[in-house]
């Protein structure tokens, strides 16, 4: 579906912002870099017990080019009690924007994120990775999405309520419960993401909603054979229907657990012959900041993997030695050089543009509006 003229003029207005020469040397001047699910974090230093923020994490996000990010919020898995959790990470992640508000910019619609680009900061984007904190109560969307959540992934890796996530075994479809959630965020024009999904209930959502859904952060799993991959059948699907598909930077594109930037270009590549390229972009899982000692971090990997054995979460293709994240496209640079490497495989910058930011904004206009 074609962006209307407001919309474009916005876009426009953002890439005009780069000088030709400042465009020529940085291939990101004029690109809205959108990435569909990753972070603003530092992995080098434990996690903090309310969402916080650092000059680096700022600089790292400024430098890479990133327009804006889907960051994960809420919910996601252990003993907390989902919905007050939940509720209470909107409170915090709305006090870190305003205290940021010269770096970051709470988008709530399309052309916040061309906003974004425009007066050069970080914009963010609320969203859940796991529905649980529903309850059984589908209004409870309406709260969510006064509260500024805009993307709803509607299960993990297991099993809740709506349907099953990607490991569990001969998932369930999407429950009569996960319908009644589907329609209310229709209602309430948010994002219904089937990213952890099992493949029925992803097939199933896809058909239900009356809007186009995604599938923020996957992989292809014609090319690597795990559960955390989506298949053609479902890819197809979601791009027929008018949504977006976004391919991440995890150990989940190769056999190996080891994945390469040369894995992130083929299952884009895949995934551009599946879906067409104004369904393709970027959720590559994670943020901007680097590991800075990697002989360091594979201790604490070793723990975090334990810690996701014993809550049942930890996916086909993790291991103790499988780094979160593609060692060669990591870091500020890993936008750039993504650019790079697609040009140098012989895709036009339009293309790449459209991958990078462009179909994400296209698929943001269609479900959040302008």
């Amino acid at each position: 579906m074609s962006l209307n003229r407001r919309h474009l003029m916005a876009l426009t207005a953002a890439s005009a912002l780069a000088s030709p020469a400042a465009a020529a040397s940085d291939p990101l001047a004029r690109v809205i870099v959108v990435n569909a699910l990753g972070g603003l974090n530092d992995p080098n230093h434990p996690e903090t017990p309310r969402p916080a923020m650092s000059p680096r994490i700022l600089a790292d996000a400024h430098a890479s080019g990133t327009s804006a990010v889907n960051v994960t919020i809420g919910y996601v898995a252990g003993p907390m009690e989902p919905f007050q959790h939940s509720v209470a990470e909107c409170a915090q992640w709305d006090r870190l924007i305003r205290d940021h508000d010269k770096d970051l910019l709470k988008v709530l619609t399309a052309a916040d994120i061309a906003r974004a680009k425009r007066e050069k900061k970080i914009g963010v984007i609320l969203g859940f990775q796991n529905a649980a904190m529903m309850g059984d109560d589908a209004s409870r969307v309406d709260i969510f999405a006064d509260l500024g959540v805009r993307i709803v992934q509607l299960t993990y890796n297991l099993r809740n309520q709506l349907g099953d996530g990607s490991i569990v075994p001969k998932g369930r479809g999407l429950t009569p419960f996960g319908r009644e959630v589907v329609e209310r965020l229709n209602a309430n024009r948010l994002m219904v993401d089937l990213s952890h999904s099992g493949r029925q209930i992803c097939l199933d959502a896809a058909r239900a909603s009356k809007q186009p859904i995604s599938i923020n952060h996957t992989g292809c799993r014609a090319l690597t054979d795990l559960p955390r991959n989506k298949t053609d059948e479902e890819l197809r699907l979601v791009a027929e229907r008018g949504g977006f598909v976004g391919i991440y930077f995890m150990p989940f594109l190769n056999l190996s657990g080891h994945a390469r930037a040369v894995d992130v270009v083929a299952h884009i590549e895949h995934a551009l012959k599946v879906c067409g390229e104004d369904h393709v972009g970027i959720g590559t899982d994670g943020g901007t900041t680097p590991i800075d000692d990697l002989e360091l971090y594979k201790v604490a990997l070793r723990k975090e993997h334990e810690d996701r054995k014993a809550k049942g979460i930890a996916a086909p293709g993790e291991r103790a030695d499988t780094h979160p994240f593609v060692d060669d496209l990591r870091g500020p640079d890993q936008f750039r050089k993504l650019y790079r490497l697609l040009a140098e495989r012989g895709h036009k910058p339009a293309r790449i543009e459209k991958i990078l930011g462009g179909n994400f904004v296209r698929y943001a206009q269609e479900v959040w509006g302008a």
